[in-house]
């Protein structure tokens, strides 16, 4: 494949999604992702949380995006439970390109205004690969164009805050505070610009007890372009399991189905996200996540007793 035909498929797929952010992967389980985009989100629960997910986004496209993350969270053993750490691995594929972040975070959290305030930063390394043993330029000697795998790494940093209430939840985070830029090889460099999130989401309870509704929203922008997602589930809830059911809308993106549940301390869920922007239904992008949430007391004889109470 010439490089006029890689930059042509590159061009096809973020045409189709002007409305995102530059940089940033997006999930369509980003309520349930939190702590990735968010450090102050860990140890909300006092538990140890566990969690992963895999997108293909716009699946049957050639070089098309995908992105793996797991990460993990945990309140350290201290006797207030308000401090936690957490720490994310996040692989992204797309064409020749490889994106790979590995960081940890801490996190301070204190009662506040009837709710719990959370504080957090994360800090770890951004590395980008470019394999250009794989492109075949119409000029071989053009510096512009690596002929081997080059690569670059890069400081980055995450900040932000995370206030939950009885009634709903509210975060603010920066990712990318440093704005690292990354050399590839000696004549090609990529600037990375801070991204900025809000996100919040509520959990209503019905008049029936095994019926309840979680609407939720994420805005992200690099101030140069934004993305906002507002999300509607409805769970049903029995026997100490849950099921959910729902739908997202992105504006001027599009539209994602979600399909998921709990039972006992797992977590999982599957979305399809449509695009509205001229892109076929069938080169949708697929998510998948799962959750795992348990009891971790360092200082208690025994084994640890499993239970999620996740339910934002």
């Amino acid at each position: 494949m010439n490089i006029k035909k890689i930059i042509l498929s590159l061009l096809a797929m973020f045409a189709a999604v002007t409305a995102r952010a530059q940089f940033d992967t997006h999930f369509t389980h980003y309520w349930a992702l939190q702590g990735y985009y968010n450090p102050a989100v860990a140890g909300l629960s006092g538990r140890l949380n566990m969690y992963g997910t895999y997108a293909m986004q716009m699946a049957g496209y050639t070089n098309a995006p995908t992105t793996m993350l797991v990460g993990a969270d945990m309140a350290l053993p201290t006797e207030k439970k308000n401090q936690a750490v957490s720490a994310n691995i996040y692989n992204e594929s797309i064409g020749l390109f490889t994106n790979q972040r590995l960081f940890a975070g801490y996190a301070y959290h204190f009662d506040l205004w009837g709710g719990h305030m959370g504080m957090g930063i994360s800090a770890g390394s951004l590395e980008q690969k470019f394999d250009g043993s794989k492109v075949e330029a119409e000029e071989s000697n053009d510096a512009a164009f690596p002929t081997s795998e080059v690569d670059g790494m890069g400081l980055d940093l995450t900040a932000g805050v995370h206030y939950t209430h009885q009634l709903f939840y509210a975060g603010v985070s920066v990712m990318h505070l440093t704005a690292p830029t990354i050399e590839l090889g000696e004549t090609n460099e990529i600037e990375i610009d801070r991204t900025y999130y809000f996100s919040g989401g509520s959990n209503i309870q019905l008049r029936n007890p095994l019926l309840s509704i979680q609407p939720s929203l994420q805005l992200m922008t690099d101030l140069q372009a934004w993305r906002a997602d507002f999300t509607i589930r409805g769970t049903y809830t029995y026997d100490e399991k849950r099921y959910y059911a729902g739908l997202t809308y992105s504006p001027m993106t599009s539209v994602a189905i979600l399909l998921g549940g709990e039972i006992n301390s797992v977590s999982f869920g599957y979305a399809y996200e449509i695009f509205t922007s001229g892109v076929r239904l069938i080169y949708g992008s697929h998510d998948l996540y799962v959750g795992y949430v348990m009891d971790v007391d360092l200082f208690k004889k025994g084994r640890n007793k499993h239970k999620s109470i996740r339910i934002l």
